[in-house]
């Protein structure tokens, strides 16, 4: 029996499968709506077997976009462009996450294949960022320091996010805590100097991620999971560590959240990262012992082995992949094959199924 390939129940969600697809920016939305780009690239993880489609980070509020080309769900036009795309992915027989998120002082960033790097200039439609802190990600504008009424703002931005996504049909909520932008950057004593409640000890550093999860849970009620991503490490001297990740990891389970996504890095530009095939593995087996919380394992994972051990030495109830669905939509169908699981097929494709 492979645990890839067994069911996972989170409140009243059976997810069929624990191979998932990671959100993964497109940069190719147009003022936050997304496009039939973001409808083909999306549903044609569900055609080849993914369990849950996690969309890319999407903005909250229009300056908590990483680029211009961000998608975002603070409109209600944009939460009507994402109906069709839920639609296309629960027909095709998986479900859809989304990932709600705020860039904080790394938003208004140019996309990855543009000439240019770090700021965009308001000239050319960005426009000044926000932080917990006035300290600037390297290379990028200096940040203007969130105060307590925009902090609350911040919140209801989230739940109402939170509101039109499952209004937009979505199954799963993720809350964009990791990889440097603005709920990391809270997180982490390297970003976050603040002497107010919101800064010092790890306590009031977790402060704005536990509101944020108390608020997006009453919109989600009991029935809908929410997922926590965050850098279990900084990668840097002083910055958030795997420690703490385990303490955080225990208080979003308190607060409501269901399972912890959990990647590393991306907050210092002086990181430094030994990478390997699945070399944040063994920080979401930290999290998922310490923290007492369901996880989910992301990291080089290429392979149907490799995702299988990770479950099977319980250092993780899920597998995230990124760039492997990139090179293959169809990984699922081909991992079940490879571990000797017969899994549903498309009609279209059945011919197509090895025998």
């Amino acid at each position: 029996m492979s645990l890839l390939f067994s069911p996972l129940r989170l409140r009243s969600v059976t997810f069929p499968n624990r191979l998932w697809v990671s959100p993964m920016c497109m940069y190719s939305a147009v003022d936050g709506i997304v496009q039939d780009w973001h409808r083909t690239h999306l549903t044609q993880f569900a055609s080849g077997g993914a369990g849950l489609i996690v969309a890319e980070a999407t903005a909250v509020v229009a300056e908590g976009r990483i680029s211009p080309r961000d998608a975002g769900i603070w409109t209600d036009e944009q939460r009507d462009a994402w109906a069709p795309i839920v639609a296309g992915i629960h027909a095709r027989g998986a479900l859809a996450g989304i990932q709600l998120a705020h860039a904080g002082r790394k938003a208004s960033a140019w996309w990855p294949w543009a000439a240019q790097r770090g700021s965009v200039p308001a000239a050319e439609g960005g426009w000044v960022t926000s932080a917990p802190s006035a300290v600037a990600f390297h290379g990028f504008d200096v940040p203007r320091a969130l105060d307590g009424a925009d902090i609350d703002d911040l919140v209801d931005a989230f739940a109402a996010a939170a509101l039109r996504a499952l209004d937009a049909g979505f199954d799963v909520l993720e809350l964009h805590a990791a990889h440097g932008y603005l709920i990391h950057q809270f997180l982490s004593p390297l970003s976050n100097r603040r002497a107010d409640d919101y800064g010092g000890p790890l306590e009031n550093r977790a402060r704005l991620l536990l509101r944020i999860l108390d608020a997006v849970r009453v919109v989600a009620g009991d029935d809908v999971p929410v997922f926590v991503r965050i850098s279990a490490t900084d990668h840097a001297d002083g910055g958030f560590s795997p420690d703490e990740a385990t303490i955080v990891g225990e208080w979003a389970r308190e607060h409501g959240a269901d399972l912890i996504d959990v990647s590393s890095g991306g907050l210092v530009a002086h990181q430094r990262i030994d990478i390997f095939p699945g070399y944040q593995v063994g920080l979401a087996g930290t999290v998922r012992r310490g923290g007492r919380i369901p996880t989910s394992a992301v990291g080089l994972i290429t392979a149907a082995e490799q995702a299988e051990r990770v479950l099977e030495d319980g250092e993780a109830d899920a597998i995230f992949a990124g760039r492997e669905w990139l090179r293959d939509p169809h990984f699922a169908l081909r991992a079940a094959h490879e571990l000797g699981v017969e899994i549903p097929w498309p009609s279209q494709y059945e011919r197509a199924r090895w025998r």
